[in-house]
């Protein structure tokens, strides 16, 4: 059997939860039933994989956590700092850093606000990862939960630590990146295992602990949807870290040939996300260059590809990443006027 870790996300500022006036409350130590939120979600995970990772963003979080863990004599749990010398902050970060710290071949990615998690239903989408980068859960209006998932680690992480690394950081970027996706519907298999679909319910605000909602089920997509775009050579993903590295120390020339040939290259394969990408990069080595009329062209072909991949996504109903992509084709769009 394939090992399986859990990396539970709990470094976040949790803006919502707070109250107005009042000291900065953590999240993960908020009360429900008499146990932390953190607790709750440890609990849910202990016997479903064989490690669990906390991904905190400071060490003092660290100190705390771990002296509540031990005070209800809960064993098994590691913690894993946020890179420092990352210029991004946010889930990305916490997911990088937590897939490094393991060596499991599946990680279920949790936030530390959905005590209510099923330990059926975690074992059932990280089953449900097996033969794609990822699976996570789609709604039938298309709504993805962007940081509840099952990734194949040793992949997933080099697409993260590139998407990382060219400041791509919100966490849907990893599923539009992945090589291939399997959006799992809460209204199939998981029902069975949590009929009321209690394990959705996040605690985003101080009102959520009086008014426990899921998300709705009304949408026209009741089925599983699977994407496979292809192997992702793990050499190009390289190549456009090494791009940005040259782009960050202003050697605008160096990277233009790598990225125009990646571009076509992501394009021919119909991976419009990747190839968007690397226009957007190109369009930035030409700018460093004062080309702005060829910058001009490249940032519409990354719109167009943009749009192209918000087409694939609208086709199967995925409202979430066919927003996105629409986003990133605005902001092309917008700079087309440099």
């Amino acid at each position: 059997m394939a090992s399986r870790a859990a990396l539970i996300l709990s470094g976040g500022n949790a803006k919502r939860f707070q109250i107005e006036g009042q000291p900065w409350l953590d999240k993960a130590l908020a009360p429900l039933d008499g146990k932390p939120l953190l607790l709750h979600v440890i609990n849910n995970l202990k016997n479903t994989v064989d490690e669990i990772v906390v991904c905190v963003n400071d060490q003092q979080r660290v100190s705390i956590y771990r002296k509540l863990i031990e005070e209800y004599g809960i064993g098994n749990v590691e913690f894993v700092v946020d890179q420092r010398d990352s210029q991004v902050k946010g889930p990305l970060l916490a997911i990088v850093s937590g897939l490094a710290a393991v060596d499991a071949n599946y990680c279920l990615i949790v936030p530390t606000d959905m005590p209510f998690l099923n330990s059926k239903v975690a074992d059932y989408l990280i089953e449900a990862c097996v033969g794609y980068q990822t699976a996570v859960p789609m709604w039938p209006d298309g709504t993805v939960e962007t940081l509840l998932m099952a990734v194949e680690r040793k992949t997933c992480l080099e697409t993260a630590q590139t998407l990382l690394e060219l400041n791509k950081a919100n966490a849907d970027a990893m599923l539009r990146a992945a090589e291939s996706i399997h959006f799992v519907s809460p209204l199939k298999e998981i029902y069975r295992f949590d009929p009321e679909l209690q394990s959705f319910v996040n605690i985003n605000s101080q009102e959520d602990f009086t008014s426990l909602k899921t998300r709705s089920t009304a949408g026209l997509v009741r089925d599983d949807v699977c994407f496979n775009r292809g192997e992702l050579p793990v050499i190009q993903l390289h190549q456009l870290r090494e791009a940005q590295k040259l782009l960050d120390e202003s050697r605008c020339y160096e990277v233009q040939n790598t990225l125009a040939t990646l571009a076509i290259g992501f394009e021919a394969k119909s991976n419009y996300f990747w190839a968007a990408v690397s226009e957007e990069k190109l369009a930035e080595a030409q700018l460093g260059r004062g080309k702005k009329a060829i910058a001009k062209q490249t940032y519409i072909r990354a719109a167009e590809n943009y749009a192209k991949e918000a087409t694939i996504y609208e086709v199967k109903g995925c409202a979430t990443l066919a927003a996105r992509a629409r986003s990133d084709r605005a902001f092309c769009e917008n700079k087309i006027g440099v």
